[in-house]
């Protein structure tokens, strides 16, 4: 009886160096996994020139990818700069005494950074999912006769969008660009994203999303 209990006494201990040693090894290795988890998110797809610019709807993310979109337009990579809608209303705003959707105040957001407004134009369409706006424009593509579109989102985003692009304009003669914001203003960096609940919404949150459409959108 007694060398039973030394025994079991024994495998307990074993047991918990064991967990003790998953729990350090975790706690030592989760920041490179973290950072991979963020950074495989983030994909880009260069375009010299394109017939126009498609800044994606994102609601509160429409500052930063309207800033890229603004900068990618003085390189004269395209000469018009189009905005999807996904019909959001935005916060109280004290001089139109409204609530203005998001697709309005990233207008007013290109014009403030230079962009005149004869270049830059709304889809009137509202959009509920980012298929929804690849589609749209793969029907303005064949409408308009496009050859080239840069599509702009944010860097947690792009390969979401990329699954999308890749189905919709396969077999078109389009050719697709796809340009990234870079975290670190308005979103939180592959390093410390994991630091902010904000962060688990944008990067964990994004990988539910991302499995889904490759369900759905197969």
């Amino acid at each position: 009886m007694e060398r039973t209990a030394v025994s079991d006494h024994s495998v307990k201990r074993q047991q918990g160096r064991r967990k003790i040693l998953s729990v350090f090894l975790l706690l030592m290795t989760w920041p490179f996994v973290a950072w991979f988890a963020a950074s495989s998110l983030i994909v880009q797809r260069e375009v010299r020139r394109a017939d126009m610019i498609v800044v994606l709807s994102g609601s509160t993310s429409y500052r930063e990818r309207t800033r890229l979109a603004a900068t990618l337009f003085r390189e004269g990579r395209a000469p018009k700069i189009f905005l999807t809608n996904d019909g959001q209303p935005s916060g109280w705003s004290s001089a139109e005494q409204r609530n203005p959707l998001f697709v309005e105040r990233a207008v007013l957001e290109l014009q403030q950074a230079g962009i005149p407004l004869d270049k830059i134009e709304a889809f009137p369409d509202t959009v509920a999912s980012t298929h929804d706006e690849v589609t749209l424009l793969r029907a303005v593509a064949s409408q308009r006769n496009l050859h080239a579109i840069i599509f702009v989102t944010s860097a947690y985003h792009s390969r979401r969008t990329q699954w999308p692009l890749q189905r919709v304009f396969k077999g078109s003669d389009v050719q697709i660009g796809l340009f990234a914001v870079l975290p670190g203003e308005d979103t939180p960096s592959p390093g410390t994203w994991w630091l902010s609940g904000r962060g688990w919404q944008m990067v964990a949150g994004e990988y539910s999303k991302l499995i889904y459409y490759r369900v759905k959108y197969r």
